[in-house]
């Protein structure tokens, strides 16, 4: 059998041929698509893969008060966050990282969870200012760890035990419902923002602008370099109105009493003091509060979060007496309107009370003696809706436009508001309770500020801020200034002979006889208003003094310095504190420390005698060591030089004498005329004491003394002469 060469047919050998070159086709195509048409997009995944963007905080701009002095600081701190590697499963590594840093698997995978939709490169936060045990537990776990990432911020230091609290405000991670809201927009989460008080109404201006660093990382994810830096811009510190003297006055004033005070310059509308009770402590914010801590604190039936400066609306009680004398002046009523007042009277077929039988009233003392009957004929005279307009033109039953959030509105009863609130009629009878701040009106303490200090500056009403304007741009004004609406800045003409007798009646409150005589400011003109307000219905003064706290009326006063066109005033909210007389005391004290500090910077109210020390160079021939002091020249040639002595006294001056006017310090001699027998050559070793009127006063007084002395020795007396150095 003979061998036969097999061959492939042609056609065979052509689909071979045509598979190898599809084959080739599809792989040039594939390595042309990888290397030229997604080559950008390659090169950006193995740059994500090289680089790791870390985020550097922006530190929040610092606040300061009216005089610079600092409010609320930042402190470093440093936080965990989680960046999430392409391609690593970092829910594996969550054993590890809870037991790090004390955490449990639970809330790392929340955490995960909350920031799911956010974008890849943001670092997720899992634990704020970490102990150095944590920092020294992620830096040892690096290498099996290479997602979790420490970075360094700035937060929030307030002042302690709660000072000022709402005013200054808190800070916190913007939540899920606020970033739905406009102003929000540009917000994600995990950002740290203002939650109330100034820390949110200036938000935008305290937060600054997050910066960035490139790192460069190997492929286990570990650094090995910096690629490069895009510096965080700080945020704007801001220089506030509030006075610091002057809210720590009013901080102790007020003590742990529920309630509110409030001090505004009616000049200009600048807070002072604004501090509301109970109060908290900022600082649990600083770092994410714990839950338990914060249903203890929205579950409190006090409210401490709330900002009863602004936020409270209450009855006003007495103090309404003021717009309602200004209203019946204005109207030609109040003028010619005599009541007399046997304990109360009878209006509509209802006796209403008045606390005690004040006789004869007019307009002059009606105020004084917070007459309820007359205020109520007042009222019937009137009628609600001449009330009503009144109020709403002194700027009540509107916000003040105060530039902090969550400002209500208060309430200004009238026939057309209850018909629109609880479709029903007014009565007439109604009307009687609203003459004397009781009824359905209702204010805040702001707006009694912003209102009596308005009046009492003849009409010219100011919006209360906290910030000083020219810390803003004007842009940034007229933004706030739409965010924040209100009453503003407006007059009301008031006849000046009107604003006399009602600031002449407000100033003899304060004065015997008055409802606040016990506040009383010897050599201060302090004028105001006491106000008790009902919270049950009973006769009136029956429950002023209930054995429940409860039951107990709100004590309102409002207090002014001087009583026409006052630099201060002060409101005070007592909650349950019973008669307004004790809210006047704690006016009083915030007035006082008020004048006392101008007085001072004005250099026009004496002061407390004050030792001071100066420098003296005498001589005594017959006793020349009776003062002691140091031998003045070692080698002398005559007696009198011998006698020379030089030392230093505390001079103790007697009361009275800083008062006097003074003359120049001493001039300085030589040393050949102070070599006068006992003569006194002293000069002044405190230069800042030297500037006020008590060195002035000092160095009269021992001018005077030397000079008494002159001609013999000067004994050392212990009430002038305290200490003499050897």
């Amino acid at each position: 059998m003979m061998n036969r060469e097999e061959k492939l047919p042609a056609y065979k050998l052509s689909i071979v041929q045509y598979g190898i070159v599809a084959i080739l086709l599809v792989l040039l195509s594939g390595l042309w698509r990888l290397q030229v048409v997604g080559a950008q997009n390659y090169r950006a995944l193995a740059q994500e893969n090289r680089i790791r963007k870390v985020p550097i905080m922006a530190p929040r701009g610092k606040l300061f008060d009216r005089e610079g002095r600092l409010l609320v600081d930042n402190y470093p701190s440093i936080s965990c966050f989680l960046i999430r590697e392409q391609g690593r499963n970092i829910e594996a590594d969550f054993p590890m990282i809870a037991r790090g840093l004390d955490m449990t698997v639970d809330q790392l995978k929340s955490a995960v969870a909350h920031y799911r939709t956010s974008p890849k490169y943001q670092p997720i936060p899992l634990k704020q200012d970490i102990t150095p045990d944590e920092q020294e537990f992620i830096a040892a776990h690096r290498d099996e760890l290479p997602e979790l990432e420490m970075i360094s911020e700035q937060r929030r230091l307030y002042p302690r035990n709660g000072f000022a609290a709402h005013l200054i405000g808190y800070v916190g991670e913007v939540s899920d419902e606020m970033l739905n809201e406009p102003q929000y927009a540009y917000y994600e989460p995990g950002d740290v923002v203002g939650r109330s008080g100034v820390e949110q109404s200036y938000d935008q201006l305290l937060r600054g602008q997050d910066g960035s660093q490139d790192i460069i990382v190997d492929s286990r994810g570990r650094d090995v370099g910096t690629l490069g830096r895009e510096p965080a811009i700080p945020g704007k510190d801001l220089k506030l109105t509030i006075d610091l003297d002057i809210q720590r006055a009013a901080e102790e004033a007020l003590g742990d009493r529920n309630g509110a005070i409030v001090a505004l310059d009616p000049h200009t509308g600048e807070v002072l003091a604004l501090v509301s009770r109970p109060t908290f402590d900022p600082n649990d914010f600083a770092v994410r509060i714990s839950r338990g801590d914060w249903d203890k604190l929205i579950t409190d039936p006090n409210h401490p979060l709330m900002d009863k400066a602004i936020q409270a609306q209450l009855a006003p009680g007495s103090t309404f007496k003021i717009i309602m004398s200004v209203a019946g002046l204005q109207e030609g009523i109040a003028q010619n309107l005599h009541v007399d007042c046997q304990g109360g009277a009878t209006f509509y077929g209802h006796f209403f009370a008045c606390d005690q039988r004040h006789g004869l009233v007019t307009i002059h003392n009606a105020i004084p003696l917070s007459c309820d009957t007359y205020f109520y004929t007042l009222a019937q005279r009137l009628g609600i809706e001449k009330i009503a307009e009144w109020a709403h033109r002194l700027g009540l039953g509107q916000k003040t436009g105060i530039d902090l959030p969550g400002e209500v509105s208060g309430t200004v009863p009238s026939e057309q508001w209850k018909m629109r609130n609880f479709h029903q009629k007014w009565f007439a009878g109604e009307t009687i309770s609203v003459g004397i701040g009781q009824g359905a009106l209702q204010v805040s303490p702001i707006q009694l500020a912003r209102t009596i200090g308005g009046i009492a500056s003849g009409g010219v009403f100011k919006r209360p801020h906290v910030v000083f304007p020219n810390e803003l741009s004007t842009q940034y004004r007229e933004a706030i200034l739409d965010s924040y609406p209100g009453a503003g800045d407006v007059k009301v003409p008031i006849d000046p002979a009107n604003w006399e007798i009602i600031t002449e009646g407000m100033a003899a409150v304060t004065e015997p006889g008055g409802t606040a005589w016990g506040s009383h400011l010897e050599g201060i003109d302090f004028a105001g208003k006491t106000g008790t307000a009902q919270v049950i219905s009973k006769n009136a003064g029956q429950n002023k003094i209930a054995a429940n706290v409860a039951d107990r009326p709100n004590a309102w006063f409002v207090g002014i310095a001087p009583r026409r066109n006052p630099d201060i005033i002060v409101v005070v909210l007592w909650q349950h504190g019973g008669w307004g007389s004790g809210s006047a005391r704690m006016a009083a004290k915030v007035i006082e420390t008020y004048v006392e500090k101008q007085r001072r910077l004005h250099h026009n109210v004496a002061q407390p005698p004050q030792p001071v020390e100066v420098g003296a160079v005498w001589s005594n021939p017959a006793h020349p060591d009776a003062l002691g002091g140091r031998p003045l020249v070692r080698h002398a040639a005559n007696q009198t030089d011998a006698s020379m002595r030089a030392g230093h006294f505390f001079l103790h001056l007697p009361a009275g004498s800083a008062a006097r006017p003074a003359p120049a310090l001493f001039a300085r001699r030589s040393l050949s005329q102070a070599a006068s027998p006992a003569v006194y050559h002293a000069v002044n070793q405190d230069a800042n004491r030297a500037a006020n009127t008590a060195a002035n006063g000092a160095a009269s007084h021992a001018q005077n003394h030397a000079q008494n002395h002159a001609a013999g020795p000067v004994p050392a007396r212990p009430a002038e002469v305290a200490r003499l150095e050897r």
